[in-house]
């Protein structure tokens, strides 16, 4: 089993390093709306606050996945930390879609001047990946609660 996370630990610490320089690198030159639509560049600081408020939850969800990996390596799967990891993980992915709920008029209109309906489909696919991640860890978090209940009674029993 160690080789399983931490081959999945590799995978969750190489996709922060490669939104970590998007946010650094690819952003800002991305949000230079005065050099390709002049008449947006008053929605640079909205896009940029959006993006970089989204990105504070998904890097504390990454941290709570190597959390979660590292309690699986110890054999404390089914634990109380491991619950609250995933309860952490689901509060992460719909503060992510809500985020992106409030920032999707400035994507309209930046996809509107740019004619790029793309980027709205975009937009569009993080809103409903991150709400799919929040159900998926919901439905986790209350099996492996449910799963900790039994085992607690099963003990008790003994």
């Amino acid at each position: 089993m160690k080789r399983e996370t931490l081959f999945l630990k590799v995978v969750v610490f190489l996709i922060g390093i490669a939104v970590l320089a998007l946010c650094i690198f690819g952003l800002p030159v991305l949000a230079e709306f005065e050099e390709w639509i002049p008449e947006l560049a008053y929605l640079q600081y909205p896009f940029l606050t959006g993006v970089y408020a989204a990105a504070i939850p998904f890097f504390f969800a990454l941290y709570q996945t190597l959390k979660l990996l590292s309690y699986i390596d110890k054999n404390e799967a089914f634990s109380e930390l491991s619950v609250k990891a995933l309860k952490n993980i689901k509060y992460c992915a719909i503060t992510i879609s809500i985020l992106y709920m409030v920032e999707m008029p400035v994507l309209f209109l930046i996809a509107q001047a740019d004619d790029a309906p793309g980027l709205v489909a975009l937009g569009l696919v993080i809103i409903f990946a991150s709400f799919v991640i929040a159900v998926f860890a919901a439905v986790l978090q209350k099996l492996l609660k449910s799963a900790i209940d039994i085992k607690t009674e099963n003990d008790l029993t003994v």
